[in-house]
């Protein structure tokens, strides 16, 4: 269809549903359509060059209109909108979302008694994100073609691309409407492109349990104990993806090296649901950890966990100790001007409840032995590998006054962001050195201790993820983590 010189898909008039699969089917039509468009205009442009006029197509999007203070059930932390009305939220790759869109629509209808309406939004979508969907097909930068590119389709927009929900610093729609879910279409198209270039795999591989690292050996143990459940026909597991999107379901099947690792290798251990584990090896520092899960959250993960190596500030620790977080000190500023400092960073039990007992499981020790390996406590995180080098005296002194036990430079980040997010999180460390204590991380040290510990701190991130996996959805995405006026869907 062409009018004043834009070319778009044929008209399209929002509908109404009662149904959440027969929502979800429209979603799913209207975005198509809207890839098929401008793939095609795209094809032709590249073929023919300029055109006249330019191809313009529409994320789809979701909207309920409720009059009515609903009573709805008070346990839920999602659901439900907080106050009578008109709220919206536009969608994209609703195939990859097709799960969770169908349970929060289905809450949605069953807790206001309302159809949700299905139609195009206003919001276009970019060329960019369209053709992301093919592998094959690279869109050009600026200056590569004959002709500006943004005058013949639209391209990614900051206006639309940004934290302002989760940040709680913006919470309308030019259209007076309010948000119905975290993040914009375009936000999340932005997160996915970044995920396939960090990872080095697909985004339709994550899972919904997400383990972070900072070493390598964790990632060799992994894939160890992947090869291992897929020799097993009941354990569920179906499949292994390394970087280059390489997929097993043979456990004797080689991976292979890729020729160029990407920045932060991600493995997935699949499971049809979708609730298998994903570890990532977000390497070492506070930006990269910021990275990993400013991405990861658009996918709406059950949970994630820093299962890393720590130094231990205590002289009663061992090398090979674990450390399990129930609190943090931030000293890693990389999201000081998201989340302010003075915002307090829970432990969430049932993430403390499942980590504690797959200690016990793992290390076959419980009750008052127990402590022996391990301590609960503040773990600090920090910007500067090397804070040794410099003067002690002020970082030591608030170590001291925060009741650190351990000091990193991922795990504040990750369950800062896993707050801000609205993703349970939670931190098992594993004392690598004791700096304080004249015991540096130096090569040859601990070897013995990786060679012990590695396989055992793995072992446990991954029998907490399964006993997560267990928990009804409502029971670990509990009301703690939402603000006064929270978006609908989780």
């Amino acid at each position: 269809m062409t009018t004043n010189g834009m070319m778009t898909p044929a008209g399209r008039v929002a509908e109404f549903f009662d149904d959440a699969n027969a929502a979800v089917d429209r979603l799913i039509e209207l975005y198509d359509e809207a890839v098929d468009f401008l793939a095609g205009g795209f094809t032709e442009v590249i073929t023919k060059g300029k055109p006249e006029g330019r191809y313009r197509a529409f994320y789809p999007e979701i909207r309920i209109v409720t009059t009515s203070y609903a009573v709805t059930d008070s346990r839920l932390s999602f659901g439900h909108v907080p106050v009578p009305g008109t709220y919206s939220t536009t969608v994209t790759r609703p195939r990859l979302f097709a799960n969770y869109l169908r349970q929060q629509i289905a809450l949605l209808i069953q807790n206001h008694g309302v159809s949700v309406q299905v139609g195009p939004s206003t919001t276009p979508m970019p060329v960019h994100f369209a053709m992301a969907n093919d592998s094959a097909v690279t869109v050009p930068q600026e200056g590569a073609m004959e002709f500006t590119l943004r005058d013949v389709f639209d391209v990614p927009d900051l206006s639309t691309t940004h934290d302002d929900i989760v940040n709680g610093t913006g919470s309308t729609y030019p259209d007076g409407s309010l948000p119905l879910a975290p993040f914009t279409a375009q936000r999340v198209d932005y997160s996915l492109a970044r995920l396939a270039h960090y990872t080095a795999t697909a985004p339709d591989h994550f899972q919904n349990h997400v383990l972070f690292t900072n070493y390598q050996f964790y990632v060799e143990e992994f894939e160890a104990y992947a090869r291992h459940v897929l020799a097993d026909p009941d354990s569920g597991y179906t499949a292994f993806v390394a970087p280059g999107n390489v997929v097993i379901t043979d456990p004797a099947t080689p991976l292979g090296t890729p020729a160029k690792m990407p920045q932060m290798p991600t493995y997935h251990l699949k499971r049809a649901d979708g609730s298998g584990i994903t570890l990532v090896n977000i390497g070492v520092g506070p930006s990269n950890a910021k990275t990993a899960t400013d991405h990861i959250a658009v996918l709406r993960p059950h949970a994630w966990l820093m299962v890393g190596h720590c130094a231990g500030l205590r002289n009663s620790q061992r090398l090979g100790d674990f450390v399990l977080a129930h609190a943090y000190l931030r000293e890693d500023h990389v999201l000081d001007d998201d989340l302010p400092v003075w915002v307090p960073i829970p432990a969430l039990a049932e993430i403390q409840i499942a980590l504690e007992n797959a200690v016990e499981e793992v290390t076959e020790l419980s009750g008052y032995e127990l402590k022996r390996i391990m301590r609960t406590g503040t773990v600090a995180t920090i910007d500067n590998r090397n804070w040794e080098l410099r003067d002690h005296s002020g970082p030591v002194q608030r170590l001291s006054q925060s009741r650190a036990v351990a000091l990193d430079m991922e795990s504040a980040t990750i369950a800062a962001n896993g707050f801000r997010f609205r993703v349970p999180y939670g931190t098992l460390l594993c004392v690598s050195d004791k700096p304080l204590h004249g015991e540096l991380k130096l090569p040859g040290m601990a070897s013995d201790f990786y060679k012990t510990q590695v396989a055992r701190h793995l072992m446990i991130g991954v029998r907490a993820m399964e006993r997560l996996r267990e928990m009804p959805l409502e029971r670990i995405h509990s009301r703690k983590l939402r603000s006064f006026e929270e978006t609908a869907f989780l």
